[in-house]
């Protein structure tokens, strides 16, 4: 097959879920496929990002896109400006006119099979006539992300702005689905979402991966220290309000049962706010972008994921797990992955019982194994990238062999008519 997939960023540096998850996937389809990448490039990749994209595609295809960089004086005018426009911030700052000429001059080519649109984002650029069957990518849903930062917001104007941005987001993400063939979902619960809220009758779902021979299990390397761990990228506003819940309302009940536990926050690109926690309390670490997220995994005694804004899935479970860490989330944290509390992974969603549960964990080192050996054993076993990708491969062919048995129905249908027709004219 010949894939054109579209995105919105090259993929190095490999450092957050979206990427992560892209990446993995197109590495096992192009040992099969062909895959150009038609993307935006705001110049702020990596230096040598182009050049590996060879890793993951055939052909790469880049267009210049500037987007502001957060807390810009550029950024918050942008804001002001998103007041007065139908669509949501985060898909108005991707629109290009250059990137729909290139996805018009790429189609015009004839050459591929099928267009996949990887995440939300891209399609505010397809033009209106696309001629090849469309998949669109979905890692989450991104107006329920919305409504969830609505629902935790606390003060009045940005309670109205986020309710603003969610009804953009779930007008625009509805009307984007409708565009395509099919939608693919991370998860059982996103899909049902997508038929239910959307409407959209042609939704599949894949699971989620983990690169098992890059996180392998700790055994005896595990922390004795009583270090909790969060990764994620910090931009991320899901990522970073975890990380303030967390600090805020539960490492203090922790600390009063465990002194000296420590919170080591593992990411790219902190918020100034999220750096200020660090030096308010040196029992909390804030590190930044690193190479390697492993050796900060391998020092915790207990991972955790506070999420309470989300959808999709969260790949960082997953890591965890593939490294025989014991994880304890939210259920939106663990939302939409095959796990169950007290079993791979312990649920607890109030401050008091997340805190409770995570003092027992660290305490009873006999039953933080157990959970932990368990999920492993379940995430190594089921869920390498492989057998994901080859999931998504399955629903691509289903998509265009669907298309071409529509086409061909329409035009024995249309042979049927002219034929009645000329059969009448004969009479």
């Amino acid at each position: 097959m010949k894939i054109l997939w579209l995105k919105t960023e090259l993929l190095h540096p490999v450092d957050k879920g979206g990427r992560i998850r892209t990446y993995q996937m197109l590495r096992e389809l192009k040992k099969e496929h062909e895959i150009t990448y038609l993307t935006l490039d705001d110049g702020a990749a990596a230096m040598d990002a182009r050049e590996l994209s060879a890793e993951y595609c055939s052909e790469l295809i880049t267009v210049p896109h500037q987007v502001a960089p957060k807390f810009s004086p550029r950024f918050y005018g942008e804001l002001a400006g998103n007041l007065f426009s139908k669509l949501p911030y985060f898909i108005a700052k991707y629109r290009s006119p250059a990137m729909r000429q290139a996805i018009d001059e790429t189609l015009a080519e004839g050459r591929h099979d099928i267009l996949v649109c990887d995440f939300l984002h891209p399609a505010i650029n397809l033009p209106q006539s696309i001629g090849i069957p469309t998949l669109l990518f979905q890692h989450n849903v991104e107006a329920m992300i919305w409504r969830r930062h609505y629902e935790v917001a606390e003060s009045m104007p940005k309670k109205a702005y986020l309710k603003s941005q969610w009804e953009r987001a779930r007008r625009f993400e509805r009307q984007a689905c409708r565009r395509f063939d099919t939608v693919v979902a991370v998860s059982k619960e996103d899909a049902e979402f997508f038929r239910s809220e959307y409407g959209h009758k042609r939704v599949r779902e894949i699971g989620t991966g983990v690169d098992t021979e890059y996180f392998t299990p700790i055994n005896g390397d595990q922390s004795t220290k009583p270090n909790i761990v969060f990764t994620g990228s910090m931009d991320w506003l899901p990522n970073s309000d975890a990380v303030k819940w967390f600090v805020g309302d539960i490492f203090p009940l922790v600390k009063r049962e465990i002194p000296e536990a420590t919170f080591t926050v593992v990411g790219r690109d902190p918020f100034p706010e999220i750096d200020e926690l660090a030096k308010r309390d040196n029992s909390i670490k804030v590190t930044g972008r690193v190479e390697d997220v492993r050796p900060y995994m391998r020092e915790a005694a207990v991972f955790v994921v506070p999420i309470r804004i989300g959808g999709g899935t969260r790949l960082k479970i997953f890591e965890a797990m593939a490294m025989g860490l014991p994880v304890v989330s939210t259920t939106v944290g663990a939302e939409g992955l095959p796990v169950t509390d007290g079993n791979e992974i312990v649920l607890r969603d109030s401050p008091n019982t997340f805190s409770r549960s995570l003092v027992s964990l660290l305490q009873n080192r006999e039953k933080a194994n157990k959970i932990a050996e368990t999920a492993c054993r379940v995430v190594r076993g089921k869920f390498g990238w492989s057998s994901i990708a080859k999931q998504f491969e399955d629903i691509v062919v289903e998509v265009i062999e669907t298309r071409k048995d529509a086409a061909a129905e329409r035009a024995f249908i249309g042979h049927q008519q002219a034929r009645s027709v000329s059969q009448v004219r004969e009479l």
